[in-house]
């Protein structure tokens, strides 16, 4: 059943306003509808160059020009590209048809001033109509569907907020993951916090004997699994945020902010990562030696099996459009289920998932390991050492040469080789076989994102995590499974 929402607010002052605009920006997504009616000099235009303001990175200067003359004035260099309309001029719903608003929503949030003309569009709507003179404003909100949802989420984000030191403290989008998962960053007068919005739930339907795709992975459906993990890391003195402030049953949470420099923007930069990706290896050496609690799942060959099955669920109907034939599922999971036992381990590790990176920060302030900060750590299962080496090597989001990959990978067996127990060529199969399997659940989760989500800039990652795959499968190990491609899926292996 679809939600509806109505508010009524009162503002003092102009900035009030911008405040507001500021706030809604937060929630705004390309193909949802901000509709902004009243009378002339209400307010509507400036609530739209407060919003669009806000979209803007920052440092960034732009004019905001009003679109009553051009009718549309479109924002492509912001957060999200906007389209802000105008139709005041316009004397028909005929005459806006032909605007192509329609086919700007499927790309734009799109703010449209004097709406009642506006044709029919299926979007989520925002209503705001704006009345008062002088400084003072009322705005009267309504919204529907997703609108509904994401202020009603704000509003308990508020009222989290408030129980808090950051009260009323502006608020900047931070980022959004492939998850439900967003952040916040709240600064002032030179200090900072994280805003971690992880509300219970979920990740999509039932898939396999009546369980979601999460439940059978072991993915965190709650932002309790993010207290625990970073607080057994702490415990073990490794950087990981610490939890300011926590609400679990609202899925909400201030933690620390480590700083921006995060090892993938610095790779796209070019600055020197010498030094960082060999202390991250250190870090995995390190987290090998730990015993650890059972307090987390294990990466059982359930888990592993559906991740695989993301493959030929996904990206066999993202090539050829049509549903994947069974023999394919069948003979794909028979062959997983002969090589993934090379990945047991004779001591189960806590296995992060997600050391990549993206969710490695370089703190050089600090010292020792503890120079690299670790966040989205919640996923951490109980698994083998090789599956974060392999994460960290065959990054998804930049490019690591194959020859430094071989370097960093010698350091990591360089420091383990006093352990007893090590053993190099067991290491290198579980290494090629977690790869692969790595590899094999990105392109389908990435298939996926492009194809059920629209988020199709996932996409131009997928040559890289192929010439991943493909180099894993040169393991002799893994004969039959490299077979298996190169009769039914060849294009996985040479993505364009």
């Amino acid at each position: 059943m679809t939600i509806s929402l109505e508010r009524h607010y009162d503002f003092q002052s102009p900035a009030e306003t911008e405040n507001f605009a500021a706030t809604i920006s937060l929630w705004s997504r390309p193909g949802q509808l901000i509709l902004l009616s009243g009378d002339l000099g209400a307010g509507k235009s400036t609530f739209a160059r407060a919003f669009i303001t806000a979209m803007a990175a920052q440092g960034d200067e732009f004019d905001i020009p009003s679109p009553s003359f051009s009718l549309i004035q479109t924002y492509d260099n912001t957060r999200l590209p906007i389209a802000h309309v105008d139709l005041y001029r316009l004397n028909s719903k005929a005459e806006a048809e032909e605007l192509g608003i329609a086919e700007l929503l499927s790309t734009h949030v799109v703010l449209v001033e004097w709406p009642d003309l506006l044709p029919g569009l299926d979007a989520p709507r925002l209503c705001l109509h704006f009345s008062g003179t002088g400084n003072r404003r009322h705005v009267k909100l309504v919204a529907d569907g997703r609108w509904a949802e994401a202020l009603l989420r704000n509003e308990a984000i508020e009222n989290f907020l408030a129980t808090t030191n950051w009260k009323d403290r502006p608020r900047k989008f931070l980022e959004g993951d492939a998850s439900s998962r967003r952040y916040e960053i709240l600064a002032e007068n030179g200090k900072s916090t994280i805003l971690m919005d992880m509300p219970q739930k979920p990740d999509g339907p039932p898939v396999k004997n009546n369980r979601p795709y999460s439940a059978i992975a072991h993915l965190a459906e709650g932002i309790g699994s993010v207290v625990m993990v970073n607080q057994q890391l702490l415990g073990q003195g490794y950087s990981a945020p610490v939890i300011e402030s926590c609400d679990v049953g609202k899925g909400l949470a201030l933690i620390e902010n480590l700083g921006n420099a995060v090892f993938g923007v610095m790779m796209r930069s070019g600055s020197d990562m010498h030094e960082p990706m060999r202390t991250a290896v250190a870090v995995l050496a390190d987290l090998a030696l730990k015993d650890w609690p059972a307090t987390i799942p294990s990466y059982d060959i359930d888990a592993q099996l559906i991740e695989v099955d993301l493959l030929p669920s996904w990206f066999w109907p993202f090539l050829h459009g049509t549903k994947t034939p069974q023999q394919l599922h069948d003979s794909f999971e028979a062959i997983w289920r002969d090589v993934l036992p090379m990945t047991k381990p004779g001591r189960p590790h806590w296995t992060l998932r997600d050391f990549h990176s993206p969710n490695l920060i370089w703190m050089p302030h600090r010292a020792g390991l503890q120079r690299v900060g670790l966040i989205d750590t919640q996923d951490a299962v109980l698994g083998h050492p090789a599956y974060d080496l392999a994460s960290l090597l065959q990054d998804a989001r930049v490019d690591i040469d194959f020859a430094w990959a071989d370097q960093l990978y010698s350091h990591y067996e360089n420091l383990r080789a006093h352990q007893g127990s090590f053993d190099k060529a067991k290491l290198s199969a579980a290494y090629a076989v977690l790869g692969a399997q790595r590899a094999t659940k990105i392109l389908g989760i990435f298939a996926r994102l492009a194809k059920r989500d629209g988020k199709p800039a996932y996409l131009k990652h997928m040559p890289r995590v192929s010439r991943y795959l493909k180099r894993n499968l040169e393991h002799p190990a893994l004969e039959p499974l490299k077979s298996w491609y190169i009769e039914n899926m060849p294009e996985a292996l040479d993505v364009k």
